[in-house]
């Protein structure tokens, strides 16, 4: 995501910047609190509670994090594996691996178990995200330890920060993009290519691990802020001047960078179980013009009945700023535009570029005005079609515009609090401000009670029914909408328990329409029946040749044990459990009740 070129020498330089410590440690307790507050409901219990709009991707995470310290301790493949989507395997490098959180926090995951481990990254992702944007913009673009506070605070918490903490811990590792800032315009510095540029690389290949997709979007915003800020009139001489040193250094980062990705590159574009685009409606995950203006729901303009649907889900509120925000923007910019001179003109003439730009592919292919449909086609009609672009949900694009918009709120405050206007003047200031941003300060995350792990799990009972590395099942079969069976794996995992394969499961891979992705595996027989009894409530039909296809869907994934606890955790739904015992029933006859679960062995381990 763009910054200012004050970073590389740019426009204007802000004033002399002196170290405030009180308000460095003022803004990280700041930020660490409001991330405690967004995450509150989760706190009361880490074991016990899910985000209650998405507890199928919080159950991911967990597993990623399980699985990626097991595998680096176990001498495994991080990034491919067969314990879920038995026998075929998962491509994680096409997924969302987060191997660098896995890693780094393996000791933690062992010590206080995965769910725990996702609310401390969760949180930390949060403050960090403040944080960090706050030491960019005050060590090199603003000269007011206040605005800088004003644009970072801003940007960690803006509503599409607190959309995706809704158990994205890829979003919200939104601490990566100001130091990415940092790294490539610290390219531009004569007789440092190398370091700098090994530097990058190695950040580069971090960004990738966590957070891929918004590596992507970063370079994007980048590149266009670099371009439109050198081909500005202001800037063509300097911009030749440092171009060779840039170069040589963004050479050396991709060399770096290339080396330490190669085998992720290599499974994400030709690897088993890769696949192309996603499953997703381009048209129904893009942005509606009217969410720029709407408020989010997890906010206090939200609680006071002003939140909307204008999301296709609540975790995808990517811009919903508020129309106070929007008005304020424009007058920052106004602002900052008219006390500027030609070469700070030239940084806020490529960051308006940058905004229009990501704003109108944030539309999708096909315009959405409040909920309607219209004909008016859009940019990333013809954009979206382009490889790696094509894996992209334009709705999206639209976060790049939330630090545009923090960069114009600290450039304006930097500017009131160096030339203070007049006593009215600043009033209005601040009444603007204070209603354009107070309807916006986050309000908890939404939770509720998930079903526990069963003591056939926790107890370690399940090694005797499952032979070492063999398939367990639970009913219904693991996908995002029943995310038990991985729970149960990432547990097992990080309890140092062993190993068992589950068929299924909640993750992207091939199968989609056109050769897209899809989320889970291509569904069969067995698994239909069960969802068909978990959904309705009824029994299905149970034939002979019910009974045929299900022995070759035991068959090919090589099922052992078929487990269903009292409780299901249905993600969308609620789980009707006597209807899936009594398909299994009608499948395999009475079941053995082992501590607290129902279970069938249907293959001798």
């Amino acid at each position: 995501m763009p910054t200012s070129a004050s970073v590389a020498s740019g426009p204007a330089s802000p004033p002399r910047v002196t170290r405030d410590r009180r308000a460095d440690l003022t803004v990280a307790l700041v930020s660490l609190a409001l991330a405690g507050w967004v995450t509150s409901g989760l706190w009361i219990d880490p074991n016990g509670r899910a985000i209650t709009v998405n507890s199928s991707d919080q159950a991911l995470f967990e597993w990623l994090l399980a699985f990626g310290g097991h595998a680096v301790t176990h001498g495994e493949n991080p990034l491919f594996t067969t314990l879920i989507n038995f026998p075929d395997g998962v491509n994680l490098a096409v997924n969302t691996s987060i191997t660098v959180y896995a890693v780094a926090f393996a000791p933690l995951t062992y010590l206080i178990g995965p769910p725990a481990t996702f609310l401390v990254i969760l949180t930390l992702n949060l403050a960090a995200t403040a944080v960090a944007w706050y030491w960019l913009l005050s060590r090199h673009l603003v000269g007011s330890p206040l605005a800088a506070a004003v644009g970072g605070l801003f940007i960690g918490f803006s509503p599409g920060m607190i959309s995706h903490a809704n158990a994205h811990l890829n979003w919200t590792a939104g601490w990566l993009v100001p130091l990415l800032v940092w790294r490539v315009f610290a390219l531009r510095r004569p007789g440092h290519a190398s370091r700098d540029g090994v530097v990058l690389g190695v950040l580069v290949a971090i960004a990738f691990s966590i957070a891929a997709e918004g590596l992507f979007f970063t370079a994007l915003a980048l590149g266009l802020f670099v371009a439109g800020w050198a081909l500005h009139p202001a800037n063509r001489v300097e911009a030749r001047a440092v171009l060779p040193s840039f170069l040589r250094g963004l050479a050396v980062t991709a060399v770096v960078a290339g080396v330490l990705l190669a085998y992720p590159l290599w499974l994400h574009f030709v690897g088993p179980q890769r696949f192309h685009g996603t499953g997703f409606d381009a048209v129904i995950h893009s942005e509606d013009i009217a969410a720029y203006a709407a408020y989010p729901r997890r906010s206090l303009a939200g609680e006071a009945g002003f939140g909307t649907s204008l999301a296709p889900n609540p975790t995808e509120e990517n811009s919903f700023f508020g129309l106070p925000l929007l008005v304020l923007a424009v007058g920052c910019f106004v602002l900052v535009w008219q006390r500027a001179d030609t070469r700070r003109r030239a940084t806020l003439w490529a960051l308006g570029i940058v905004a229009l730009v990501f704003a109108a592919l944030s539309f999708g292919p096909v315009a959405k005005l409040d909920g309607d449909r219209t004909d008016l086609p859009m940019p990333f009609d013809l954009f979206g079609q382009l490889p790696v672009v094509n894996a992209a949900l334009p709705a999206r694009f639209a976060l790049v515009v939330t630090p545009v918009i923090g960069l114009l709120l600290a450039y304006a405050v930097d500017q009131l609090r160096r030339r203070p206007p007049s006593a009215k003047v600043a009033v209005a200031w601040t009444i603007g401000l204070a209603l354009a941003l107070v309807p916006l300060i986050p309000t908890p995350l939404l939770t509720s009670e998930r079903e526990p792990i069963p003591r056939f799990i926790t107890s370690g009972a399940w090694r005797d029914h499952v032979s070492p590395g063999g398939v367990l099942t639970p009913a219904p079969l693991a996908l995002d909408v029943y995310p038990d069976g991985q729970r149960w794996q990432a547990y097992a995992l990080a309890n140092r328990q062993g190993e068992f394969a589950i068929p299924s499961g909640f993750f992207l891979g091939p199968g989609g329409p056109d050769g897209r992705g899809r989320i889970g595996p291509v569904p069969r027989p067995f698994g239909a029946l069960l969802d068909q009894a978990a959904r309705s409530g009824l029994p299905p039909i149970v034939t002979e040749g019910t009974r045929d296809e299900v022995r070759a869907d035991l068959e090919h994934w090589q099922i052992e044990t078929v487990v269903l606890p009292d409780a299901v955790h249905g993600a969308k739904w609620a789980v009707d459990e006597d209807a899936i015992r009594q398909t299994l029933i009608m499948l395999f006859g009475e079941p053995e009740r082992v501590e607290d679960v129902w279970l069938w062995r249907v293959r001798e381990s």
